[in-house]
């Protein structure tokens, strides 16, 4: 008898969760075959990124091997990238994996499914500004964060050069969200930590750090009382907040905006808005203009039933008329409904609709603060956070996501190694 087999294109935060628990569910006990597609071979917290990019976190520490945990966890992995789609065969079509010097190291491939899960997460959006890709850092994966990482601690080492006057180094971002808004302190505390271990002579005093954003507040999405907390603390801080600012271009070291101010620069990071992967708008399944895929309220494609989508890459309706804001932890909940949706497909039940809960937001601002609202889906009130308890939950984010795909108990030993961690090593990756 062949089993049914449920193929999740994409390894982020709620692919990985789901994954996980079809894999234990099912996968485990021979009731489904369950296989998970990536591009990468490890797996690190999206909302983590902004941290590897100063340094703040070793990826090496945190990075999950697809192929090692699936193995634990009842699912099979296929390393490749997503390039082709045949609805009527229900086929999908991995293209070729080549290493970096251009060699093939597996072929194109065929896999059959039975049910289709997209989870293929989000990408900066650069809305066409000239520049921006050819002179700007992203964060949309570890590879790019490290990229960054590298060029920062280059850009430092630069100005231990002796200079006739104090040097400023100075970081342009564009895009005030929660990554732009987090980086932006992280590099102050990063700043601070490279001059304490010697690595540059300059410290945060010599950072100027500038955070543009279009719209007229930082953190746009997110209610006033939080932006204007964060405001005041990026400005305690030392950040140049631009708000109301639209970037027109960016330029080798420098980036121009509308009313013609031109900020010099010696690294600049795009984090305005994102997109969903455009491939997925080459699919023949209806997508958004921001290539997003139209599902239903039960996370299926409006065009194939047996197509599911969620997190970033899916436009979800609400019975209210909007759509499911693209956030981890809507991507966290749409995972589990998708688990449930799933089961009921195998088990021959109907399927049931997705309701996003809003359970607040919260902004790490490094080791300086963090600032946020909880339980704004539970009560028409919310209830406003500061200091070391928003800090708290905050971390406690990141541990509840480790225990949805290794357990309570590795996570409460990771807890552990975490802490020890911090005494033996260095606070900061310096290499």
């Amino acid at each position: 008898m062949t089993l049914p087999r449920i193929v999740v294109v994409g390894g982020g935060a709620g692919g990985l969760e789901l994954v996980t628990r079809l894999g234990r569910k099912f996968g485990k006990r021979k009731r489904a075959e369950i296989v998970l597609v990536d591009r990468n071979s490890t797996h690190i917290w999206k909302p983590l990124l902004h941290e590897v990019a100063t340094g703040a976190l070793d990826s090496g520490l945190d990075e999950i091997s697809y192929q090692g945990h699936a193995r634990v966890n009842g699912y099979r992995f296929q390393l490749g990238t997503l390039c082709d789609l045949d609805r009527e065969a229900r086929t999908l079509t991995l293209a070729p994996v080549l290493d970096d010097d251009g060699e093939e190291v597996l072929p194109s491939r065929t896999l059959a499914y039975d049910e289709l899960v997209m989870a293929v997460g989000s990408v900066s959006n650069d809305f066409g500004t000239p520049g921006v890709s050819e002179h700007c850092h992203f964060l949309d994966s570890p590879q790019q964060a490290e990229a960054f990482r590298k060029a920062m601690l280059n850009a430092f080492l630069r100005y231990n050069a002796p200079r006739e006057s104090p040097s400023r180094m100075v970081v342009g971002i564009v895009g005030a969200g929660a990554t732009g808004v987090e980086l932006a302190a992280e590099l102050h505390g990063a700043s601070q930590m490279l001059n304490n271990y010697g690595f540059t002579t300059l410290d945060s005093e010599h950072l100027e750090v500038h955070l543009i954003e279009a719209a007229p507040k930082v953190l746009p999405v997110l209610p006033d009382r939080i932006s204007q907390a964060v405001h005041a603390e990026l400005e305690r801080l030392g950040v140049g907040v631009h708000v109301g600012t639209r970037v027109t271009e960016v330029e080798p070291h420098a980036i121009v905006t509308a009313d013609g101010e031109r900020i010099e620069t010696d690294l600049s990071v795009w984090a305005a808005g994102i997109k969903a992967p455009a491939f997925l708008s080459t699919l023949g399944l209806s997508t958004e203009p921001n290539h997003r895929l139209k599902v239903t309220e039960t996370l299926q494609s409006v065009d194939d039933e047996h197509i599911f989508a969620f997190g970033d890459c899916a436009s979800c309706p609400q019975r209210d008329g909007s759509t499911v804001p693209p956030r981890a932890q809507a991507a966290h909940q749409q995972a589990t409904r998708l688990y449930r949706n799933l089961a009921a497909r195998l088990e021959g039940r109907s399927l049931k609709p997705f309701v996003f809960r809003d359970r607040g937001s919260l902004i790490s601002l490094a080791h300086f603060d963090a600032i946020g609202s909880l339980m704004r889906g539970a009560s028409a009130r919310s209830l406003f956070v500061e200091g070391h308890l928003a800090k708290l939950f905050y971390a406690s984010l990141y541990r509840m996501h480790q225990r949805a795909i290794h357990g309570a108990l590795k996570t409460g030993l990771m807890v552990v190694v975490d802490g020890l961690n911090r005494f033996i090593k260095p606070r900061l990756k310096l290499h």
